[in-house]
């Protein structure tokens, strides 16, 4: 059986720096930081008093979930995610009617991290070890860690796979993977995709208890998101959600879809922690295979790809990131691809950054820039001896981008990497 081809055809996003596609567009185009201060962090004693929350009122909920969903309803994971998903079906030229037919040929991927955190913490407060059942019947699907595929699902009737991924950081880029290679086996027509994460402190705690995240910029936030930066210390929190309509590109040009992009292929693999992996930390070797393997799946030559959307946290390990690109293809110095990292305006979303990543990929490849690295003008001296400090733009550039390769690492010495590519018919 002949493998399908398949494009991208729906967007949609919801980041600290823009709610909505048109919001989030111009505002990576401008290089518009999404990172705030918030008291709440302090008031807790918290380091790393500064991240990122995307800005939605009441009014706009109500757009999304109806009164009854919203009732006792405490989860920004499954929020942020309802919110990009019907976005990015409607985005796609789909409707959204709870009395519609059931579609067998699209189903769903959603993946997050923590869910729920902060209505579970809320339930058990009201309750003690002998009123266990008074937790609320709501508790269950808003703290389930497949609440957001069992909510869209409903939300849009999706009839095919509808489920849930979890791998840490790279969360989204593996969905996206998984809802590609359903596509071109011919499982399904179309799928959704995509990853969340919540906005609450006690996801952010353990991060700020392990000192990985950033300190110095409580008094300028949107200064403090600093990857390739020397004076990077540590990543900023983010939260948030973006989402993808996967399709057959037959199906799609059936009904003149609009496409964004094609995915050529990827790859999905882990270090094992091994060979200097550990929960915490990368396996070189392993996140240059990850992306070799993704290279040979798409069926391209390294020298092809004229832009990276890399990981980069603005920790220590930007330089060795780098240098794991520089080996898998080849290429340093001049002959480098341009690179940029979406992190420096919204810091790091966590198990949403991959798709929300993803969705920024695709938006340069559709529209022909790349948008700026702020927070750079000082790239780390580790890095500069890889590469050119002008494959950094700090500066949203005007360029054809036909090829674009997008990576995730996560805790667990686990990897992702896709290969878009502009569509022409």
């Amino acid at each position: 059986m002949s493998k399908k081809r398949v494009v991208i055809t729906g967007l949609g996003v919801v980041s600290p720096n823009g709610v909505g596609l048109a919001a989030f567009t111009n505002a990576i185009k401008s290089g518009t930081s999404g990172i705030t201060f918030h008291q709440n962090l302090k008031d807790k004693g918290f380091s790393c008093c500064i991240g990122g929350i995307p800005e939605i009122s009441e009014e706009k909920k109500q757009e999304y979930l109806t009164p009854l969903q919203l009732r006792g309803f405490n989860s920004t994971s499954i929020l942020y995610g309802c919110m990009a998903g019907i976005d990015a079906w409607k985005d796609a030229g789909f409707s959204v009617d709870e009395n519609s037919a059931l579609d067998y040929d699209a189903g769903l991927i959603f993946g997050t991290g923590t869910s729920g955190i902060e209505k579970f913490r809320e339930s058990i407060y009201k309750i003690d070890d002998q009123n266990v059942r008074r937790l609320g019947s709501t508790s269950v699907v808003q703290t389930m860690a497949s609440g957001i595929s069992a909510y869209l699902g409903g939300i849009l009737g999706l009839g095919n796979q509808v489920t849930t991924n979890s791998s840490a950081c790279t969360t989204g880029t593996e969905a996206l993977l998984m809802g590609f290679e359903r596509i071109k086996n011919g499982k399904a027509k179309r799928m959704l995709v995509g990853s969340s994460s919540d906005s609450s402190l006690y996801t952010w705690g353990g991060f700020d208890a392990m000192r990985v995240m950033s300190y110095k910029h409580n008094e300028s936030p949107e200064k403090g998101s600093r990857p390739m930066s020397e004076t990077a210390a540590g990543f900023v929190p983010g939260s948030g959600a973006g989402a993808l309509v996967l399709e057959s590109l037959e199906t799609a040009l059936a009904r003149n879809a609009t496409i964004y992009a094609e995915v050529l292929g990827g790859n999905i693999n882990s270090g094992g922690q091994r060979n200097g992996g550990t929960l915490t930390a990368p396996n070189a070797e392993a996140v240059q295979k990850c992306i070799t393997d993704a290279i040979l799946n798409a069926n391209i030559s390294a020298d092809e790809i004229d832009l990276i959307n890399g990981h980069l946290t603005a920790t220590s390990k930007d330089a060795l990131e780098i240098e794991n690109w520089t080996k898998a293809l080849q290429r340093k110095g001049n002959n480098f691809p341009l690179i940029n990292s979406l992190k420096s305006m919204v810091g790091h979303c966590l198990a949403a950054s991959g798709a929300v990543e993803c969705v920024a990929s695709v938006l340069q490849i559709k529209e022909q820039f790349v948008f700026p690295n702020i927070n750079c003008e000082d790239v780390h001296p580790e890095i500069l001896a890889l590469i050119s400090s002008d494959k950094i733009p700090t500066k949203m550039i005007e360029k054809d981008i036909h090829i674009l390769a997008k990576a995730s690492f996560g805790f667990g010495d686990v990897n992702g990497c896709v290969i878009f590519k502009k569509y022409l018919e």
